[in-house]
């Protein structure tokens, strides 16, 4: 019987299609990232600490030289009202991340303590909750987190991580679990419940004074004193001058350390070298990733006290050692814009900066002020609802998808950048929890003028101190102070007396009825509306009252984060690199991991 030429033909042309079909498919398998991924954008969210909104030039500053900011702002969109979730940083970042409201995560704060104080406490972000990172990784994003976190980072025991950014979403973490201050470099003071620190200090010296005295009048014989009664009391003393000393006095070695994910790195870190370890780090973790998605939030240290002191920078502003901070500041986001560039990842990537939240007023010494400069706002960092303290530069930059020069004076919120990534990287919003944020694409690309923020929230702490409207139709946008901090000493800008403003108790003074305000027409909160001054005086307040009765009703019970048990320094909590308590390390010992 003859081979049919025809069907033999056809038998070969299938075997080869599909050893074809077969190829592909071990390829595509293999690929870091497919076709469909190539599509998604990137992401490089850059966060500065306790910059001031008058502190940069496309927002009105004309001193400070700010050219890559103000660059990123006119080749995207600038937001005017981009308004923090809170005043301070735990908490604002809390919300950043989550896009709720901070104290839904517990994170909003009772009383004296209102932010995370030390790497060895028990409390941060829980770990229920749900990161916009972790929602990207499910979308095949490789996620980074280099610099600041300041959002716990164990539990019950030194290796949970429970609290970690590693935890909550980001693939590769680099910096510091904790935050920078004043403690991380001597010479500078002490943040760190400091007037706490000096009277535990002065009961000491009493109760070593009230010792010493029994023990004199012992080996003068005027009293009959137990000598085992004078070693107990001896033990007690210093049992209790331990328990307080070690956590405070040691702080540069327990909260001033950078770690590479659940590995302490340099313990104490170095300041000065910090900016540079960081900046390189994200240009690294860009690199690494160029060819599939990627998400970076680069948290920047800046400019956050102490100052950095770098060759470059040094005495080269016209406003110290801040200015030249802000402006090294600068430098850094330029070089993330370049490195993006660089790589044509341009018309891929959203880039977007912000800070946490206001200056900080308060904060000066002998040789003058230290913290930002808030504009024309009243208030800064830790002064509740005051907007000075929240309102915060908003730039988003997407070549090609973005309208260059656009600016927006509609209220926006740190917490839109939640839903806003996530659905761009064609993630699923959580519908088990209440969002506060809202998806900006519309409002940044041109198709709505409107923001989806008709009310918005202002908390200090867990009390809520204010609250604005934007009615429909309407360009106004009025605001409500419920209570406001005591500014000390009177007539001051400021609590510069505590050096933060506390929310509770005899340090707060309520209105009623609350203190009224149209932003749209007196941005600066100088001049309290009235009956007599403002024809929609009793609407707003019936109308904004109803709107926090709404609000109130989606609150739950949640753990107080920030409770003195909580934050309190626990010794089998605290990351150490060697043997704890002799925990030392540098970076140069270490041999780097990269994700």
């Amino acid at each position: 019987m003859k081979e049919n030429p025809a069907a033999s033909l056809m038998e070969h042309f299938s075997l080869r299609s599909h050893l074809f079909g077969l190829f592909l498919l071990i390829t595509q398998s293999q690929c870091p990232a497919s076709a469909g991924d190539v599509t998604k954008p990137n992401f490089v969210l850059m966060m500065a600490d306790d910059l001031g909104i008058g502190d940069v030039g496309c927002y009105g500053n004309d001193t400070i030289r700010t050219p890559n900011i103000d660059r990123l702002a006119l080749d995207g969109v600038k937001l005017t009202q981009h308004i923090a979730a809170a005043p301070l940083c735990t908490p604002s970042r809390a919300a950043f991340l989550t896009g709720r409201y901070a104290l839904r995560s517990g994170l909003g704060s009772t009383g004296r303590v209102q932010v995370i104080m030390f790497v060895g406490g028990s409390g941060g972000l829980p770990p229920n909750e749900t990161t916009f990172a972790k929602l990207l990784q499910k979308q095949g994003y490789t996620t980074g987190l280099i610099g600041k976190w300041h959002l716990g980072v164990s539990c019950r025991s030194r290796n949970d991580h429970c609290h970690h950014p590693n935890n909550h979403g980001f693939d590769y973490f680099y910096g510091l679990p904790f935050t920078y201050f004043n403690d991380c470099k001597p010479g500078e003071g002490k943040d760190v419940l400091a007037d706490l620190q000096k009277t535990l200090w002065q009961m000491s010296m009493l109760v070593g004074l009230g010792l010493l005295t029994l023990v004199l009048v012992r080996v003068t014989g005027l009293l009959e004193v137990s000598v085992k009664l004078l070693v107990f009391l001896t033990a007690v003393c210093l049992l209790g001058f331990t328990v307080w000393y070690v956590p405070f006095e040691f702080l540069q070695t327990w909260n001033c350390i950078i770690m590479r994910n659940e590995q302490v790195v340099e313990q104490p870190m170095e300041p000065d070298a910090l900016p540079e370890k960081l900046i390189q780090e994200a240009e690294q973790f860009v690199e690494r990733n160029q060819n599939r998605p990627f998400l970076l939030f680069l948290s920047l240290a800046h400019v956050h006290t102490p100052h950095f002191i770098s060759r470059e920078f040094f005495g080269k502003s016209k406003h110290g050692l801040y200015g030249d901070n802000v402006e090294e500041m600068d430098s850094m986001i330029g070089r993330m814009v370049k490195t993006i560039d660089r790589l044509n990842l341009a018309d891929r990537t959203l880039m977007y900066f912000t800070s946490d939240h206001g200056g900080h007023l308060e904060d000066s010494n002998e040789r003058g002020q230290r913290g930002g400069w808030n504009g024309i706002y009243r208030g800064g960092k830790a002064m509740g609802g005051w907007e000075g303290g929240i309102r915060v530069p908003g730039i988003f930059r997407w070549s090609g998808r973005l309208p260059a020069g656009r600016v927006v004076d509609e209220p926006t919120s740190l917490m839109d950048v939640y839903p806003t990534v996530v659905k761009l990287a064609g993630g699923q919003l959580p519908q088990d929890r209440v969002l506060d944020g809202h998806d900006l694409m519309p409002l940044l690309e041109g198709k709505t003028e409107r923001s989806e923020h008709e009310f918005m929230l202002h908390y200090c702490g867990i009390y809520l101190n204010a609250a604005r409207w934007h009615p429909p139709g309407s360009d106004s946008i009025f605001k409500v102070h419920f209570f406001t901090p005591n500014f000390s000493p009177p007539g001051a800008g400021g609590c510069y007396h505590t050096k933060v403003c506390l929310c509770h108790g005899d340090f707060v003074t309520h209105h009623d009825p609350p203190l009224m305000f149209d932003l749209s027409r007196d941005p600066s909160e100088s001049i309290p509306l009235t009956a007599v001054t403002e024809p929609r005086h009793a609407e707003v307040l019936w109308r904004v009252r109803q709107a926090v009765e709404e609000h109130q009703k989606t609150l739950s019970p949640v753990e107080k984060q920030l409770s003195w048990a909580n934050i309190l320094w626990k010794p089998w909590l605290q990351p150490c690199c060697g043997t704890f308590p002799f925990c030392s390390c540098t970076e140069t010992n270490i041999t780097a991991h990269t994700q």
